[in-house]
């Protein structure tokens, strides 16, 4: 199968994007030992990724001959991360969701994953 994957990433990033504006977070209120609190409107910080397996498959290797990665990932394979929307973990697991989403159905082997910060 001959795959054009720089289109595939665009149409994978394009979903991703729809999905983290769309998504709806959960706000909270930080709130400090002297009674000094902060509404955080975007809800709870964190970090997203796809992260795509293994990390010689030709479509990894374009990740990183393209930039969009860099080297291998722990645990194997490559991680796409998701840097735009602040520190919003709701909009980055969405963003990562739906870019994994596109790329499955295209047959390649990622997922998304996140942690909170």
């Amino acid at each position: 199968m001959t795959t054009d994957f720089r289109t595939l990433y665009e149409k994978a990033e394009a979903a991703g994007r729809a999905a983290a504006e769309a998504a709806v977070p959960t706000p909270m209120v930080v709130s400090e030992h002297t009674g000094k609190s902060w509404y955080v409107g975007e809800g709870v910080c964190g970090f997203a990724w796809v992260k795509v397996r293994p990390g010689n498959s030709p479509f990894a290797r374009w990740l990183r001959k393209t930039g969009k990665v860099r080297g291998a990932a722990y645990g194997g394979g490559v991680d796409i991360w998701i840097s735009a929307y602040g520190q919003s973990m709701a909009r980055k697991e969405a963003h990562a969701r739906a870019m994994a989403k596109v790329l499955n159905e295209a047959g390649i082997n990622g997922y998304a994953d996140s942690r909170m910060d």
